[in-house]
Parts: C-alpha cells; structure tokens; sequence
C-alpha cells in the first residue's frame, strides 16, 4: 500500500464509491470488521467520515454510530447512510467515552475500529487488516501510520509509528493511533473497554493498559488513517491551551494509577527517545529523523522563551 495524496484523498471522500450489493451483502467469507464512530455536532466533516468507511468496499462490515445529539446538520446526514448502518442513535450522553463503549458493546465483529467524525479511513485498510490478522493469528492488535489532514483534505504532516513498547508509550507518548488501528474483538475479554472517567487521555489509557495486561501489537509501514487539524477539533488544536491542560492531566492520573512515576523516569525517558530514532535510523527514515529534531528543538525554544 503505497502512501495516499491529497487529490487521492479527496477522490476518494467526494462521493459514495462503494457497491451497494457488496457493502449489504454480509459475506461471512470475509472476517466481520466492526467499525464505531463516536460523533456530535461535526456535520462539517462527518460525511467524509462515513464515506471513508463506507468506500473500503469491504464485504462484511458491521458499522455503527453513536450520535450525542447533534444539532447541526449531523443526524440529517446519518439519515442519508442510515441504510448501511448496522445502528445508529443519537442521543445525549456524558461524551466521547460513553458513546465508544455503547457502541463497543454493539459490535459482533471479528476485528474492532474506531474512528472519529472528524477522521478518516484511508483507501484499502480494511482489506488488508483483515489480511493481516489472518496472517499473524495470535496479534491482537494492529496498527499502522497516520496523516494529519486540514479541514480541505490536504495533507499537512504525519505520524510514523515504532514498534509498541509500554515503555515507549509511557515516556514519548501515543505509540500508536485510533484512526489506524484495528484489534480483535477478544481483547475486550482481556483488558476490558474504554474507561468513563477519561474524556481526553482515553486512547492512551486503553491501550497502554493492553500492553500492561500482556496484548500482542502489530506495526505495519502502511498509512491506514487521518486525523483532522482543525479548529474545533477535540485533540491536536494548538490553540486550545485548556484542552491540552485537561488531556495532561488525564495523563497524569493515568501514570499514577499504573506506577510510572519511579526514580527511573529520566533514564527511561532518554531510553525511549533513542529507540526511536534509532529505528527510524534503520528504517532509513531521514526526513522524518531531521523533521522530528526540528520540531523538538523549536518546542524547547518556545518553552524557554515562555520561561523567560
């Protein structure tokens, strides 16, 4: 699978391009990928979302959408797609968690994803996760690169992830994404689902409990998914000082409630960042490698000149 453009983005998001026929036909030859999305009041996006879904052409989907109550267009546009949904509602809830895990709780598929209604599902990942689970059978989760779209589908950057380790995720952050990750149903019997008391950190919280309690991951080299950066964004908004207050204090709770922080955090820490680039090094990934210095140079700046 080769990286995808921005014209093939937004190709592939501009219109339903799926057979119908193959979309309703739940062909149980093919491993049932289940797929929630969490959404409220993002109708600006939310059809692409869906289409992202909806375009993987993939023969045994089990789609579901949890609607906080919308009130701009949203519902209008589920409506639309109603018929390829497995189920939809849309009523008020506590948030993002909650609606996850009603969603979760649906699901009767073989492999699990999530995507936000911001978010998008790149060209051919369903199809070659479902290939990939076949093939590394005792995995229980998968997961590959991530782009970061604007609001017009451009790409503006990107996440290469390494191979997930606890200690990797623990010390340089989110090891891997959402939006291009699938697991399998079971894990849900082994760490549980998502936790209610984590509104932001969510994510983090899920799956570094997986590798706590012994779940096999998967890193692939291939670009499943995309995050929007956009201003009203819930994650990844520069702009919101309060909300990046908010997700590292969920951080926080969540480092103190599995022990990490221990005398070891600066070793640890300098460990973490090593491995990193050292896969990169022999990944061979050298823009990326001089990228990422750049942007932790001028974020070290930026935090002594704040200081001064």
């Amino acid at each position: 699978m080769k990286k995808s453009t921005s014209q093939e983005i937004k190709e592939f998001l501009s219109k339903p391009m799926f057979d119908e026929k193959v979309i309703l036909s739940k062909d149980s030859s093919w491993p049932k990928i289940s797929i929630v999305t969490p959404s409220y009041n993002q109708g600006m996006f939310l059809e692409r979302t869906i289409l992202s879904v909806l375009n993987q052409n993939y023969p045994n989907l089990e789609y579901i959408l949890i609607d906080g109550g919308s009130t701009d267009g949203s519902v209008e546009i589920i409506k639309k797609y109603e018929k390829y949904l497995t189920y939809w509602v849309s009523e008020k809830d506590t948030g993002q968690s909650e609606a996850l895990n009603k969603g979760f709780a649906r699901t009767t598929g073989h492999f699990i994803g999530w995507q936000n209604s911001d978010d998008i599902y790149l060209s051919g990942s369903f199809h070659k996760a479902a290939e990939l689970f076949k093939e590394n059978p005792n995995v229980d989760i998968i997961f590959g690169n991530r782009l970061d779209v604007d609001e017009q589908d451009n790409i503006i950057g990107e996440s290469r992830f390494t191979p997930f380790t606890v200690v990797g995720h623990w010390y340089e952050g989110m090891a891997l994404s959402n939006q291009s990750t699938f697991w399998r149903k079971t894990l849900f019997l082994k760490v549980g689902m998502i936790n209610p008391q984590f509104h932001l950190a969510m994510d983090y919280e899920f799956f570094l409990r997986a590798g706590l309690r012994g779940a096999e991951f998967k890193r692939v080299p291939y670009f499943w998914g995309a995050i929007r950066r956009h201003k009203d964004a819930k994650t990844g908004n520069p702009a919101s000082v309060a909300m990046k207050k908010g997700y590292e204090k969920e951080c926080n709770i969540i480092d103190k409630l599995y022990g990490r922080k221990t005398y070891l955090n600066c070793p640890l820490k300098i460990y973490s960042f090593l491995r990193r680039i050292l896969f990169y090094f022999l990944q061979a990934d050298w823009d990326y490698i001089f990228k990422g210095l750049k942007r932790r140079i001028q974020m070290n700046l930026g935090k002594q000149k704040g200081s001064i």
